[in-house]
């Protein structure tokens, strides 16, 4: 099976190329064209109307891993048409292409499409009401590849992260070094998930269930706030080695936190319907946070 992979140079890019090797012929491509490390690859800018549904032609894949977003949320704010260029009308684009050479396509979204106000984790039928640019470009991409008709995965993650790429750990690990005392929200509450265990998922869902198309939620299990996932990642990299000191953390609401976007509040995600079908479940966020800065203390990973 020939496999094309767009974004294969981000966080989740990296950890597609890897787990979904088993599955056939993985074809890389990113922005540039090239891997880190230079090697060469396909090349697809999303922001360019086209790109990507020539790729697929070119390529003639059976199946489509879409690794690529607009993930910057308050950048977002600034640039709405990019991010609506990237998440939803290039996705467009990428759908009917998959649908037209008989492709199937894994789409991954965002716990960003609801809005934060629910007494229970979201289950993937509830109403999607998204508060800011980045959530609003996201669910209009789901739609889009919903709409296609074409064979499809849609995977609901959130607050993704790995040892590489640009995220919240990596961002806490390099401000230790940087400041005595760091102020973090403290009413935001969501499921870190690594990237790693993303990745290893969806290659687990294509190979139990190759013909099962829907819309499912993925992330890790139980929930934190910033403020807790912030401590966790301190007492952890402390643990490890990778810190000699933790700045002091200061839990404040997000009306005190300077952001362009609004967030939502308890963006927890329910993961029955994953069970259910496919007999998966992730473990807890915890261990996938010990088992991340394991990665960066073996490797010593710059941060």
């Amino acid at each position: 099976m020939k496999i094309l992979l767009l974004g294969a140079d981000g966080q989740l890019g990296y950890e597609l190329h890897r787990a979904c090797a088993p599955l056939g012929q993985v074809l890389p491509s990113t922005f540039s064209g090239l891997m880190p490390g230079r090697q060469r690859c396909a090349q697809a800018d999303f922001a360019q109307p086209g790109a990507v549904a020539a790729l697929v032609r070119a390529q003639k894949p059976q199946l489509v891993l879409n690794a690529v977003a607009h993930t910057a949320v308050d950048r977002a704010e600034d640039e709405p048409e990019l991010a609506h260029r990237i998440n939803a009308e290039a996705v467009a684009e990428l759908a009917a292409a998959c649908r037209e050479a008989g492709a199937r396509l894994v789409h991954y979204s965002t716990d960003y499409v609801f809005a934060g106000v629910t007494d229970r984790p979201w289950r993937e039928d509830d109403p999607t009401t998204p508060l800011a640019v980045y959530g609003k470009s996201k669910l209009a991409g789901e739609i889009a590849v919903r709409d296609s008709g074409c064979r499809h995965l849609i995977l609901r993650t959130a607050w993704v992260y790995a040892a590489r790429g640009q995220n919240f750990l990596r961002t806490a690990l390099r401000l230790a070094a940087e400041r005595e005392e760091l102020r973090i929200v403290n009413d935001q509450v969501g499921c870190p998930t690594p990237a790693r265990w993303l990745a290893s998922l969806t290659a687990l869902m294509l190979a139990s269930e190759p013909e099962r198309d829907g819309t499912w939620h993925a992330v890790a299990s139980g929930a934190c706030s910033w403020h807790e996932f912030a401590s966790a990642i301190y007492s952890e990299a402390l643990a490890a080695g990778l810190l000699e000191r933790a700045p002091r953390l200061i839990g404040i609401p997000s009306s005190e936190y300077p952001a362009k976007a609004r967030r939502p509040a308890d963006s927890r995600l329910d993961c029955s319907k994953l069970e259910a079908d496919f007999g998966l479940r992730l473990p807890d966020w915890r261990v996938g946070l010990h088992e991340v800065i394991g990665e960066l203390a073996e490797a010593r990973v710059p941060v």
